[in-house]
Formats: C-alpha cells, sequence, structure tokens
C-alpha cells in the first residue's frame, strides 16, 4: 500500500474506500454529517460525495478526519470496518531497548517510544535530566494537558511557578497540570532519569521542549543508560 502527498490518495484507496469506513463509523455512533464535519472542520458536502465514493481526498484531509475521530489513519485504507470508540481495537507498539525518537535540548535528552502510533490518548516520555540550575531554562516549560513524572533514578527537583520546588527521589511520583509552567532539574550526582506520561498531542509536547531530532544515534542513550538498536522518526508526527 503506497500513500501520496500531493493531493491524492495512491491505489490503496480505491481498493480501500476510506468513505466507507467513516460512514461505518458515523453509523456506529450515531452521527450525523453535521457532527462529524463540526469534529474534522471539513464541509458536510465534501464527506458527502467522500462517503459516496464521489471524491477522493487528500493526505491532509484524511489526517485531520483521523485525529477529529480519534482512528489510526492507516484504518481508512484497510477493508475492515474501523472500531467505534470504546470498542477493543487491538492497537499496539512495542519499543525495544533505545529505540524511539530521540529528542535532545540543553536541559533534558528524551527518548519518545510507541512513535509509529498516531492519535496517542498519552504521550510517554522516557529523560535524562541535564539541568542543575533553573539559570539553563530560557523559560519554564508549558503545554496543554496533564502530567505524570515516575523517577527512576537519582534525585529530580521539580520547580513550577505555582508551588515551592519539590524534590523527588527514585520511586517518588508527581501529577500536575502541565498547563502550569514547570522545570526538571538533576539534584544528585549520576543519571537523573525520568518517566513522564502526558497527555496531548506529541507535536505540542516537543515544540514545547524547543527540541530537536537526532538523525543519528548516540553511542549510548543517556534517557535509557542503554546503547539503542536505532534511532525510529515519529511517522506523522
Amino acid at each position: 500500500m503506497s500513500i501520496k502527498m500531493d493531493g491524492a490518495i495512491a491505489s490503496a484507496e480505491t481498493q480501500a474506500r476510506p468513505g466507507a469506513v467513516v460512514k461505518s463509523l458515523r453509523l456506529a455512533n450515531g452521527w450525523t454529517l453535521a457532527e462529524v464535519s463540526r469534529r474534522t472542520g471539513l464541509p458536510v458536502s465534501t464527506l458527502s460525495k467522500l462517503e459516496n465514493d464521489k471524491m477522493s481526498l487528500s493526505y491532509d484531509k484524511l489526517a485531520r478526519i483521523s485525529k477529529g475521530l480519534e482512528i489510526d489513519i492507516g484504518v481508512l485504507f484497510s477493508n475492515a470496518p474501523s472500531p467505534a470508540p470504546g470498542r477493543l481495537s487491538g492497537r499496539r507498539s512495542i519499543t525495544r531497548a533505545g529505540e524511539g525518537r530521540l529528542i535532545e535540548t540543553e536541559t533534558y535528552e528524551s527518548l519518545y517510544p510507541a512513535t509509529d502510533l498516531l492519535n496517542k490518548r498519552f504521550v510517554p516520555i522516557v529523560s535524562e535530566i541535564l539541568a542543575r540550575s533553573l539559570s539553563e531554562f530560557s523559560e519554564l516549560i508549558r503545554h496543554p494537558g496533564e502530567e505524570y513524572a515516575y523517577v527512576l533514578s537519582g534525585v529530580i527537583e521539580l520547580h513550577t511557578e505555582l508551588y515551592a520546588p519539590v524534590r523527588l527521589e527514585s520511586g517518588d511520583s508527581i501529577y500536575f497540570d502541565s498547563g502550569m509552567g514547570h522545570a526538571y532539574l538533576a539534584a544528585s550526582p549520576g543519571p537523573c532519569r525520568l518517566l513522564t506520561i502526558c497527555s496531548g498531542e506529541e507535536s505540542q509536547l516537543i515544540a514545547a521542549s524547543g527540541g530537536q531530532a537526532r538523525s543519528e544515534p548516540p553511542a549510548t542513550s543517556r534517557a535509557t543508560g542503554r546503547e539503542p538498536r536505532r534511532v525510529r522518526r515519529a511517522r506523522g508526527g
């Protein structure tokens, strides 16, 4: 199956009929075309033509449908009906040691696993905390949603704009509103590693961190402490 990004979907679309998938999902949930239009931002007339095989959509528009209806975009190119929200979908992603999308900044080195899954409801991140003082941050980090942090090793100090700094040791955890400015600092010698689970979109989290993805894996990932097998770039971001 191949997909072109230049405004037309390749032959997979004619075989799989994404319009039929959209219609099946809409009827299963009792949605009107107007409701699907509200969720996706596409006109009712466009959706009607798609469902009746009278129009082919660009990849960007199909991505908007995928996001709005909370399904993987690959489902639109399959012959199987799309599962309704709340039903068993069978999604899974295995990330081996050292794999993931590596994002580096002056303050964190973060590894994003499960990058092959789109529209995740939460984003897991394994990070090595590099910063040891707030002066290393140009500003506190903030992004929409909520965040859970679990200390894997070392001692980490969390600074936020509304609370006094809190020290977290290995095994400690915290849950907070990530729209509140925050910054993690390494507060002990040696590796200070953290598992965070964030709601919101992966692209927003990466943009908030100000980081860049490495094109080549380092000899050893500080985020995991292991030699990476390969660093996978996120698909569809």
